[in-house]
């Protein structure tokens, strides 16, 4: 019987593949020594054939010898063909498709050896090896579509300043106009550094060219300082907050990076919130992290948007397309990532969104608040 091991991959039907662990299992040695002992059978019976034939000496010696000859050639092809087929064959395969890749194709697929059931290592190998090329050709898109989204969100900020920049060349227009015209270019060179900014840290903290300084503080505090921050907002915008915290919430992380997550949470509440409408911020500690949700009566996302929602870019609600640069949500993962932290998304179109932001409790438990249940 083959000798095979369980890995922990599963096939269509959610149940486990069985890989083999050998390209040559012992099956096929059995098989070998089976034909060996069924050759020298008939070797025997050859020899006492010739016996009672009288066969001369001659006859009796090269008989045996051109017989082994058939059997030895056989089993050679036999062998030979087996691994053409089961290990050369695949690994030319593989080396013809690695070139292809090294020169920038990344549309290459290695067909396996055997099918899902019957998969061995090799085959695994193949596996990995298209997932990864598969994996290379998506990065290659999303470097090609984040060039052309960095032209696009560019070139609309530089436009306005242009055009505003003509416009006060002229001298024409009344002082206001004029005021105006300046106002629209502070605005407009506003979110283009703003843009620059973000692209280079969101740069640094994907090449952790960012070096985190932990520290433990009260995030509480700090959450009631960025809330503070929106108060105009809230106003004018004439929403109801309602926020639900702890006296105090000790957490290891970075405070300034954090405090991006925080306003980039916060913003997005309040520009998808119709005037009117209400905003939640919600925190409470558990026995294994320290939990805060930001929830809005807003737009809402779709299913489609939800699964995007961190890409760089990407923005659900192009109505608001001109108030960001659909960089704020990827910073956030990628700085909760770097905290050993998680953000889960939860929203449905028309009825608002809910963000959740998990952290790690600090590692000192004489510094953990006590737990209660809410």
């Amino acid at each position: 019987m083959e000798r095979e091991k369980r890995t922990g991959r599963r096939d269509g039907r959610d149940g486990e593949r069985m890989i083999k662990d050998s390209l040559f299992p012992i099956s096929l040695f059995g098989i070998f020594l089976g034909v060996l002992f069924l050759m020298s059978g008939i070797h025997v019976g050859l020899v006492v054939l010739m016996n009672r034939l009288n066969w001369s000496e001659l006859v009796q010696t090269l008989v045996p010898m051109a017989y082994w000859s058939v059997v030895a050639g056989g089993l050679t092809l036999f062998t030979r063909k087996k691994i053409r087929n089961t290990y050369e064959e695949p690994l030319h395969r593989l080396a013809r498709a690695t070139e292809q890749v090294a020169g920038g194709d990344f549309s290459v697929y290695v067909p396996t050896v055997h099918t899902s059931a019957r998969l061995d290592y090799l085959d695994v190998m193949i596996l990995d090896f298209n997932k990864m090329v598969e994996e290379l050709g998506s990065v290659e898109t999303l470097k090609t579509d984040f060039v052309s989204n960095v032209s696009h969100e560019m070139k609309t900020p530089i436009a306005v300043i242009k055009n505003y920049a003509e416009l006060l060349q002229t001298g024409k227009g009344t002082r206001e106009e004029q005021m105006e015209y300046a106002r629209g270019i502070e605005e407009a060179a506003v979110r283009l550094s703003d843009l620059i900014s973000n692209i280079l840290r969101l740069n640094k903290l994907e090449n952790q060219r960012i070096d985190p300084e932990i520290e433990q503080y009260d995030l509480c505090a700090q959450l009631e300082d960025c809330i503070l921050q929106y108060e105009e907002m809230w106003d004018e915008k004439e929403l109801d907050l309602e926020v639900d915290m702890e006296e105090r919430a000790p957490v290891q992380a970075d405070r300034s990076l954090m405090e991006l997550v925080w306003n980039n949470l916060l913003s997005n509440a309040v520009k998808f919130t119709e005037p009117g409408g209400s905003v939640k911020v919600r925190q409470r500690t558990t026995e294994e992290y320290v939990e805060v949700s930001v929830t809005d009566t807003g737009c809402g996302m779709s299913s489609e948007s939800v699964r995007h929602i961190f890409d760089k870019f990407y923005q659900g609600d192009t109505s608001h397309s001109g108030e960001g640069n659909g960089l704020g949500l990827a910073l956030v993962k990628r700085v909760l990532v770097l905290m050993n932290g998680d953000i889960h998304v939860e929203s449905r179109q028309g009825e608002g969104s809910t963000f959740t932001v998990r952290l790690p409790l600090p590692g000192d438990k004489e510094d953990r608040p006590e737990v209660t249940e809410l």
